[in-house]
């Protein structure tokens, strides 16, 4: 299967990798590139693609390796894969590069409630470092000066804002926000049924037909199909049985024909798992979780809402702030009477298409004023999506987000 490079993805890399293993006089070339953009669009596949095409050789690092209940294990791990990439540029005298996928979920700040760790300090200190001296890269107690081989970095994460903003400054790393275009999807998708007989004009009408939809979901589309003979196999072998027939099995791995791949049946499927995505999105079972414990005899009921206040005129002849809605009241009072703490986020209509919000804490335990600052908030970001965030505060995580205005 032929599986299709956007044009602009390609030349980037190649322009960031070939420069880093250049010797221009008196260029300064950042050693990082910053990859971001929506999720499930296929970041991470280009750059393997990339990687095949120009016979580069990556060493990867993943977020869930940027943080240790010892202090300062992933910065030294950072520095380890560095240097093992500068000695197989020595040994086999080609491209390696390293590669840290999702940095910003493993060293990213979402809003003032994500925990902040040595490591997480480390991991940004030690990068900075690197991109400063990338040929004077140490392990912790080893100080051979010998100089290593320049190793260009390639991360990629969703919102790059979240991370350490010196670490992300020009000359340091080169930012590229992958966002495909029409062409480009349409080609990725043709890869993705490449074989399935789809001609091109059907390739188009099904990219349009989603054209909401990230590119991991038409692979996601392609996988459903077989659905129905899987289930088919699973019966036929007994639920009971299927384990030892596909595990370790002497019998040979079962085989199914290829589905039935029309337009029309990818349409279905499509809109099906479309559906899927709403309801995530509009059933917040957590409002009903925490309603059913606010009933309960060992939870003090919540209390009633204060009166509603009408706006009057200050000292400085400005009026207060507008009111929230009943809608927004309920919502609010939700998320107080559950012992949570209450944050907001607000994007702009691009930011909102990358899901890249920007948090705005309130530091306050008191519900007016809690009421206050999110009514100013509203009115201060009248053209912006704002939501509304409940925070469980030992555990740092975030228990509801309902989107409270649209622009």
């Amino acid at each position: 299967m032929s599986y299709y490079i956007a044009p602009s993805f390609l030349n980037k890399l190649a322009i960031h990798i070939t420069k880093n293993f250049l010797d221009i006089p008196r260029v300064k070339v950042p050693l990082i590139l910053g990859i971001h953009g929506r999720k499930g669009e296929g970041k991470s596949f280009q750059c393997e693609l990339v990687f095949d095409r120009m016979g580069v050789e990556a060493i990867h690092i993943s977020a869930g390796e940027l943080e240790s209940p010892d202090a300062g294990d992933p910065a030294r791990l950072i520095r380890l894969r560095y240097r093992e990439a500068a000695e197989l540029i020595r040994v086999r005298g080609k491209m390696v590069v390293l590669v840290i996928n999702d940095l910003d979920a493993g060293a990213g700040r979402f809003d003032s409630g994500t925990q902040y760790t040595v490591n997480t300090q480390l991991v940004n200190a030690t990068l900075m470092n690197i991109a400063d001296n990338p040929t004077n890269v140490q392990l912790p107690g080893s100080y051979d000066d010998t100089p290593l081989h320049r190793v260009p970095i390639l991360i990629t994460g969703n919102d790059l804002s979240t991370l350490y903003a010196p670490l992300i400054r020009d000359g340091r790393m080169e930012k590229f926000y992958w966002e495909p275009s029409r062409d480009d999807r349409v080609g990725i998708v043709g890869g993705i049924f490449g074989e399935d007989g789809l001609s091109r004009s059907e390739i188009e009408q099904l990219v349009d037909t989603f054209s909401n939809q990230s590119i991991d979901f038409f692979g996601a589309l392609r996988s459903r199909l077989y659905d129905e003979q899987i289930l088919q196999f699973i019966q036929q072998v007994g639920y009971d049985r299927v384990s030892a027939r596909v595990v370790n099995s002497n019998d040979k791995p079962p085989e199914f024909k290829k589905p039935d791949f029309s337009l029309s049946r990818l349409i279905e499927f499509g809109q099906l798992m479309r559906d899927e995505q709403q309801r995530v999105e509009t059933t917040r079972l957590v409002k009903e979780y925490n309603e059913a414990l606010r009933q309960t005899p060992t939870t003090p009921a919540a209390p009633p809402p204060p009166p509603p206040r009408h706006p009057q005129p200050e000292g400085n002849g400005h009026s207060k702030p507008t009111q929230l809605s009943a809608e927004v009241r309920e919502q609010l009072q939700t998320i107080l009477s559950g012992g949570y703490r209450v944050g907001l986020e607000y994007a702009d209509r691009r930011r909102f298409r990358t899901s890249s919000w920007k948090s705005q804490s309130i530091d306050s335990n008191r519900p007016e004023e809690i009421e206050g600052a999110i009514a100013s908030a509203l009115k201060q970001h009248t053209g912006d999506y704002v939501r509304l965030v409940g925070i469980e505060p030992n555990a740092k995580r975030r228990i509801v987000e309902t989107i409270i205005q649209r622009p």
